[in-house]
């Protein structure tokens, strides 16, 4: 199982961030799986959410490491029902999920990376971010009066600010992974001609329509300034202790194999052990059980 998972996630892993070309990943990959796979695959995630929890477990009962698994994405890309379905046998008390929206009056009297970190996942559990500060990359970058708002001193607003931006992320997260916490970073890429499809099923199904905001459309306006975005984005700060993973979101049963899959090669790729017990706990266990054992 751990295998099979390590292989898939390292098919969706950029290796080599300095030749990454997001236009030569297909959205509407399924990977080793063919349209007839899909019970099959079906199958696998089952697999995958049951190891997933076994090593969680394992992780809570540890605490030494953390994991944090942001995921970004285009809208309607499918995050909530990846993180949904592949957390579904996770313990909730080792498993934060935190989404960030536009920063608020408090957030904004901070630095950008302030709201996030003050969030980060403790030693023994996984964190989740709902997009994350790399937002501040993306969303600001194509709609730079963004900027403005932060009150950032006129002076340091240069041209340079992306790449100083990518330079902070890289180190803080080289800083994350120096004290334990695993960082995976998962970019959801789904197609315009997708994400066309599943605005028209959030308008035409009554169910959904509250997924549905106008405020959507605005974005899809700049699909082609996202993709450069999150080009850029990718490429300068994918690194060996923080990787992105690209994965195929057309299809959204693989995209939660592929994510249930990263997340289990990340924890299997720790020493993830149950404390020892010594002798002198040994005996103070056979001391409790004696007296549980006297009791009427």
């Amino acid at each position: 199982m751990i295998g099979t998972a390590r292989r898939l996630a390292r098919s969706c892993e950029v290796r080599r961030p300095g030749g990454f070309r997001l236009s030569r990943f297909d959205p509407a990959d399924t990977g080793p799986f063919g349209s007839e796979d899909k019970p099959r695959a079906q199958e696998m995630l089952g697999d995958s959410i049951r190891m997933l929890s076994e090593l969680q477990d394992r992780l809570y009962a540890q605490d030494r490491w953390s994991l944090l698994v942001i995921f970004q994405a285009m809208d309607a890309a499918g995050k909530d029902g990846a993180i949904k379905h592949v957390m579904s046998g996770v313990n909730p008390a080792g498993c934060e999920v935190h989404s960030f929206k536009a920063p608020s009056t408090t957030e904004l009297d901070h630095d950008y990376m302030w709201r996030a970190l003050r969030v980060a996942p403790p030693r023994g559990t996984i964190g989740i971010f709902n997009r994350s500060y790399y937002e501040e990359v993306l969303v600001a970058r194509v709609h730079p009066e963004i900027l403005g708002r932060q009150r950032i001193p006129p002076e340091l607003v240069t041209r340079r600010i992306w790449n100083e931006r990518f330079r902070d992320m890289r180190r803080i997260e080289r800083y994350l992974a120096r004290n334990g916490t695993v960082v995976r970073k998962i970019f959801l890429n789904v197609s315009k001609a997708e994400q066309k499809r599943r605005f028209l099923e959030r308008i035409d199904e009554p169910e959904k329509n509250w997924k549905f905001s106008e405020a959507d459309l605005g974005e899809r306006a700049h699909w082609d300034e996202y993709m450069h975005a999150y080009g850029d984005m990718i490429r300068s700060t994918s690194s060996e202790h923080a990787p992105w993973y690209v994965v195929p979101a057309d299809n959204k049963w693989f995209t939660r194999i592929a994510v249930a899959s990263i997340l289990v090669d990340a924890l299997a790729s720790l020493d993830l052990r149950y404390p020892a017990v010594d002798r002198k706990r040994r005996a103070a266990l056979a001391v409790a059980r004696r007296q549980l054992l006297s009791e009427d």
